[in-house]
């Protein structure tokens, strides 16, 4: 008799086994095919000669051996990690900002949570070339003409090296903030509200709420938005083409702005601009890893 309810239980557990696989085999297919296949695609081109995107000749490291040794590069990386630095400073603590604001609002909270949200609705190229009018360098710049009415005159802010990168995290941010603040405000509103009711009862403030109550409460999500945002930011490339063209003198160029001059740039080099994507694999790789490393740390300690 136990022998029989064993073999129905494995019976059941194998086939509750297959069910599962089986709701993952979409997923896993389109993955396969969208995501790994690219990927192994890229690092094998990146070990080729190639006249377009076909492999002529096999040879090794080479194409990263003429990357990484061009100073463009080099500025190139520089670039993306000041984009990276700057957006953790203007945008990572702007999104939970907003989420408070939004949550501690009484009346209208659905029309400023769309607010919020309807920078990211906007189709990309289209806000980039509208902000590219906003900061235009000209008469007939929007900032130009608003600053103006001060006595300012006219500036030149998208030629100007030292304020192009904190132009365009600003402008990423501008764009993204809303919704990283959405999914704030989900995971706030999944806080016990008895924790805010005994904190009051303690004579707790606003501040001391948000110290020992939300910030606690968030602070694995605010870890993973930390680690997202810094690979997002990492892949920036479509606001300093449209905007600055990576100018000036490479002031502004990222290294995936790089990559695609490798591939669409004229020269067609798929190759070489495999090997600028293998690269950045590997950093976001190396980046992700070191904040698993941490967090697992801090579980431990916890």
């Amino acid at each position: 008799m136990n022998s029989r309810k064993k073999a129905i239980t494995l019976s059941g557990k194998r086939t509750e086994a297959v069910k599962a696989w089986l709701i993952m085999l979409p997923g896993l297919i389109l993955m396969t095919f969208f995501v790994w296949e690219p990927l192994l695609e890229s690092i094998r081109m990146s070990l080729y000669k190639t006249e377009n995107v076909e492999l002529v000749e096999f040879v090794g490291l080479d194409n990263f051996i003429s990357v990484v040794t061009k100073s463009n590069f080099t500025q190139a990386l520089l670039n993306t990690f000041g984009y990276t630095f700057w957006s953790l400073v203007i945008g990572f603590l702007l999104p939970i900002f907003l989420a408070m604001l939004i949550g501690e609002t009484v009346r209208g909270k659905g029309f400023f949570r769309t607010a919020a949200y309807l920078p990211n609705m906007l189709p990309g190229l289209a806000v980039i070339i509208l902000w590219s009018a906003f900061f235009s360098g000209g008469q007939n710049g929007v900032l130009n003409i608003l600053l103006s009415k001060l006595g300012i005159p006219a500036q030149s802010y998208l030629t100007r090296a030292e304020w192009v990168k904190p132009i365009i995290i600003f402008i990423a941010t501008w764009k993204g903030a809303g919704a990283t603040a959405l999914i704030y405000m989900a995971s706030m509103a999944s806080v016990n509200a008895e924790l805010y009711d005994a904190a009051v009862i303690d004579g707790a403030g606003v501040l001391a709420r948000v110290r020992h109550v939300l910030l606690p409460s968030i602070k694995k999500l605010t870890g993973t938005m930390l680690i997202l945002q810094i690979i997002s930011v990492f892949q920036i490339m479509y606001e300093p083409m449209v905007l600055t063209k990576g100018g000036p003198d490479n002031a502004s160029l990222s290294i995936m702005q790089l990559m695609w001059q490798y591939a669409f740039g004229g020269t067609m080099n798929y190759g070489k601009a495999s090997a600028v994507a293998v690269i950045v694999t590997l950093i976001l790789l190396v980046l992700t890893a070191i904040y698993s490393y941490f967090d697992r740390k801090e579980s431990d300690w916890a």
